[in-house]
């Protein structure tokens, strides 16, 4: 286990302290760093119809993206499981699509945080490099 930065592990429990998680009753946050160094954070959305919902690391990289931020170089999810939270699926090709394979992605719990990246999060993904015709 390791320490996450104080900045964007703020920023994400301030976000998780704004989660609408009526259902689960699990809220997540999110804080994305930008290549410029602003915080972009995220929580989750629960909705009646679950499908709906949105997941934290999805809502901060729309956010940005929203904000005109297209390039994050470091990201932090933080939830109250014991052990550092894990993103599911679809949040990990969506940071991909953002964030470089080899960057700091920090997995928060309660007893401690995890550094990782998107490269071991998500092996052999498919990304927006797979879609540039080969010279």
């Amino acid at each position: 286990m390791t320490t996450p930065p104080a900045d964007l592990l703020r920023a994400a429990r301030e976000a998780q302290a704004r989660a609408y998680a009526p259902y689960s009753h699990f809220p997540v946050g999110a804080a994305l760093r930008l290549e410029d160094g602003h915080i972009i954070q995220g929580c989750n959305v629960e909705n009646a119809s679950y499908g709906l919902s949105i997941c934290a690391e999805r809502n901060a990289a729309f956010a940005a993206v929203a904000a005109g931020a297209t390039s994050f170089s470091e990201v932090l999810v933080v939830g109250e499981t014991a052990g550092p939270i894990a993103p599911c699926g679809a949040c990990r090709q969506v940071l991909l699509e953002f964030t470089e394979p080899d960057a700091p992605v920090w997995l928060v719990g309660r007893e401690g945080a995890l550094r990782t990246n998107l490269r071991e999060l998500l092996p052999n993904a498919f990304s927006p490099r797979d879609l540039t015709p080969e010279d």
